[in-house]
């Protein structure tokens, strides 16, 4: 599962993590569950209907037989609770007239955290299947690209809280056996930041949230990373102010361009900025180190977010180790 603040660009790495398990081979669906549509978007594919949809084939990494295949889907509450309820109390078409009523969106918006125990419910039936489910496409990795951060633990936690209320039955059977895998060591929580003080934050909220509630935390992604263009000795000098300017506009004739005073004092101006900016940056990794995760860093891509630029960031995350 992967969360983080909004912004912090936790649906891209939610579908770079699946790239990266694709590419060992694995089998894998990639789920979201926020109704934005954000994996279409990124694979430049129609909005995914409730149902699988075969996305992308993850690149063989060198040594490597062959790549794994990506799937999508889209979870909305609605079509999840039609099929719990064909599922578990056979009504099928019945189900749909209940639908077409309303009384599905009625009953997943007045009863307390039904919604998300449908979500999370779906989830779980996908990591469950094996040669008995007929036509069912097995897979070896399930991706969640999760709600935020402030969100995370009232999301997996709510079907204990609703198990509490139904003491018998499909929904306390469903409720024990999702509670069970969630804080399983089959799961793990992976969250996604910014090195920025915000972000790191609520990374660290984050952290301690899913350990009050028992929920095993994977690693952080540092995300949207930028290149270093100056070392670090430079850096201190830019800081410090005691970079020349004449150096600097020796600098520029010799690579064939007019050192005008303007031009030298906007360098100088831009390098102060980028300076100090690294030194906050360097402040927060210097945080998220602290946090006792494995930590990853993916950089920031100036050409944005698409299905190259996934198999890029994925690539990233694989050298890196995750998965």
């Amino acid at each position: 599962m992967v969360t983080g603040k909004g912004g912090t660009g936790k649906s891209t790495v939610a579908a770079a993590l699946a790239l990266a398990l694709a590419t060992r081979g694995k089998h894998v669906l990639l789920c979201e569950v926020e109704g934005r549509q954000g994996i279409a978007r990124m694979f430049d594919v129609d909005p995914l209907p409730y149902a699988e949809r075969r996305l992308a084939t993850g690149l063989p990494a060198p040594g490597d037989a062959g790549g794994g295949v990506v799937h999508a889907l889209h979870i909305d509450p609605e079509s999840a609770l039609l099929e719990y309820l064909s599922m578990y109390y056979k009504l099928g078409p019945a189900g749909r007239a209940l639908d077409r009523f309303g009384v599905v969106e009625f009953a997943t918006t007045i009863a307390p955290g039904v919604r998300d125990v449908l979500l999370t419910g779906k989830v779980y039936e996908a990591t469950k299947r094996n040669a008995r489910n007929k036509g069912a496409i097995e897979y070896d990795a399930v991706v969640l690209d999760a709600p935020p951060t402030g969100r995370i633990t009232q999301f997996l936690g709510v079907t204990n809280e609703l198990a509490g209320l139904a003491k018998v039955g499909p929904i306390k059977t469903q409720s024990d056996s999702v509670t069970r895998l969630l804080r399983s060591d089959r799961t793990a929580v992976h969250l996604v930041t910014l090195l920025e003080e915000m972000p790191v934050q609520e990374t660290i909220d984050g952290i301690t949230d899913l350990r009050a509630h028992d929920l095993p935390v994977g690693g952080v992604v540092v995300n949207m990373v930028r290149p270093r263009e100056l070392g670090a000795e430079d850096l201190r000098a830019v800081r410090a102010g005691t970079i020349d300017a004449s150096t600097v506009a020796a600098d520029l004739e010799r690579a064939g361009l007019e050192a005008n005073d303007a031009l030298v004092a906007g360098l100088l101006t831009e390098a102060r900025d980028h300076a100090e900016r690294r030194a906050l940056e360097d402040e927060q990794r210097d945080v998220v180190a602290g946090l006792d995760r494995p930590t990853y860093e993916l950089p920031r891509l100036a050409s944005g977010i698409d299905l190259g630029a996934l198999y890029e960031l994925a690539g990233s995350l694989r050298e890196q180790g995750l998965p």
